[in-house]
């Protein structure tokens, strides 16, 4: 899926989170990197048609999202998992999972099988009917992973997906996004790691505006001497925050 956003002016409570925002976004993986408070969970929640932009333009697959029956057209193609989701405390895990396959309108007949593959996918074939008040952190966000990648939608947004996974699990989950080809991924995180490991892009939002966006090759080759941080990567981010904040 082709994402296009123009002139962007996001917000909520009379507060203003994003302005003048451009962003374009096509199949692979763009890491989304910034501080908190930078607005992309609020940036998430507009492409993911949950919050409609106070001004300026948001086309997927050069269509404008405008109104909530266009809005409601395209979530089947759309799997989001915020960095907060809710579940029934009874549902089982296969059920919370094949209710986004519903959500999606993916055929009765190809459910099952969808739900099977997502579980597979998380590494929670086995835990199909446990129950979700009753998984650990980690199990409880794999099914979030699962819930956003059943159906195989085409826009996926992922609002710190690795937040509770050990090691193992972390390596599973950039396993599952090169698996993704076809597929467009936004994905938040602040471990930078991930993104220099799983994204083919990435995006560095600062106060609501966009700092840097292109490759992860090309932000690590801006990495400068002396400046704080382990990796290219990091350093580079590093250097692209105001000067108040590129000290630890």
């Amino acid at each position: 899926m082709q994402v296009h956003v123009s002139d962007l002016r996001q917000g909520y409570s009379g507060r203003v989170v994003l302005e003048g925002l451009d962003l374009e976004l096509r199949p692979g993986v763009t890491g989304l990197l910034g501080p908190n408070g930078a607005g992309k969970s609020t940036l998430m929640r507009t492409l993911a048609t949950v919050q409609p932009p106070l001004r300026g333009r948001v086309a997927l697959d050069g269509v404008t999202i405008e109104g909530e029956k266009a809005a409601r057209h395209i979530r089947r193609r759309i799997g989001y998992l915020p960095q907060r989701f809710g579940w029934d405390p009874g549902m089982r895990v296969r059920d919370f999972v094949e209710y986004a396959a519903w959500m999606r309108e993916v055929p009765g007949k190809l459910r099952p099988s969808a739900v099977a593959r997502a579980l597979s996918q998380v590494d929670l074939a086995d835990r199909k009917q446990e129950r979700m008040s009753r998984l650990s952190g980690g199990m409880r966000q794999r099914a979030g992973i699962a819930w956003a990648i059943v159906g195989d939608p085409d826009l996926v947004i992922l609002d710190e997906p690795t937040v509770g996974l050990d090691p193992r699990q972390r390596l599973q989950f950039r396993r599952i996004l090169a698996e993704l080809t076809d597929t467009t991924v936004l994905l938040s995180t602040h471990l930078i790691d991930d993104v220099a490991a799983a994204c083919d892009r990435v995006v560095v939002l600062h106060s609501g505006r966009v700092l840097f966006h292109g490759e992860v090759a090309e932000m690590a080759d801006r990495a400068a001497d002396g400046t704080a941080g382990h990796t290219p990567l990091e350093r580079a981010y590093m250097e692209l925050l105001p000067d108040g904040e590129r000290e630890l």
